[in-house]
């Protein structure tokens, strides 16, 4: 559980725009897998272990069509390599496009397979990982609080070696410079794959992004749009 930033309302002050919050997530889980990209790797059905150096994550989008808010699947692209201003572009431009693109091409095969041969898509990691990787990305960031309010822990199972799942944002009261004081906290689960990453990297991973997310790491660019 991390303290929501105080740099993401000084930006916007300064500014005159709000940034994505989701944006603000994924910069600092793909600044974190830059880091410790230890993280991202994938075992194939030989046994072989896959390390990517470009992160891609797979992140839930919320998106309004036929006047319901719906959660879009998309990935955006070696987000380790890109500014905050650039994530949050792009899923900005996710959000405001009105066509229906929520059929991606491995729901689309998935349809058309046999329920047997549907539910082998999803050991694709295990077998395969750079076509997952092509598919779904990386890594992966979904929000069970895009569509409430108030906070909470969410347990969502995955294929992906990390996944980030963010449970909301809640007022909890915590201890800042010997004074109890009301923050704005972000609740988070991590979910590993122990199979691939121990408990000592894993935990070292956590506190690193956590450090980034409490610094507000890259909310200090400048705004373009």
């Amino acid at each position: 559980m991390s303290p929501r930033p105080d740099n993401e309302s000084g930006h916007s002050k300064r500014t005159g725009t709000s940034v994505s919050f989701t944006a603000f997530v994924v910069y600092c889980l793909a600044t974190t897998v830059d880091e410790q990209p230890h993280v991202q790797r994938y075992r194939d059905w030989r046994g072989r272990i896959h390390e990517f150096e470009d992160v891609d994550v797979n992140v839930l989008i919320e998106r309004e069509l036929d006047g319901e808010r719906i959660g879009v699947p998309h990935v955006i692209r070696q987000a380790n390599q890109r500014t905050l201003q650039s994530i949050h572009d792009e899923i900005r431009r996710v959000q405001s496009d009105t066509a229906d693109h929520t059929d991606t091409r491995l729901a689309s095969l998935a349809r058309r397979l046999p329920g047997v041969l549907r539910r082998q898509i999803w050991h694709l990691p295990q077998w395969f990982p750079s076509r997952w990787k092509h598919l779904a990305g990386t890594v992966a960031v979904t929000s069970i609080g895009m569509f409430g309010t108030g906070n909470g822990w969410a347990i969502s199972p995955t294929n992906y070696t990390l996944q980030l799942t963010v449970g909301g944002i809640g007022t909890k009261p915590r201890l800042i410079d010997g004074e109890l004081r009301s923050r704005e906290v972000l609740s988070l689960t991590v979910t590993f794959d122990h199979d691939v990453v121990d408990g000592a990297p894993a935990t070292r991973f956590v506190q690193r992004l956590n450090e980034h997310l409490e610094a507000g790491h890259g909310l200090d660019f400048e705004s373009t749009t």
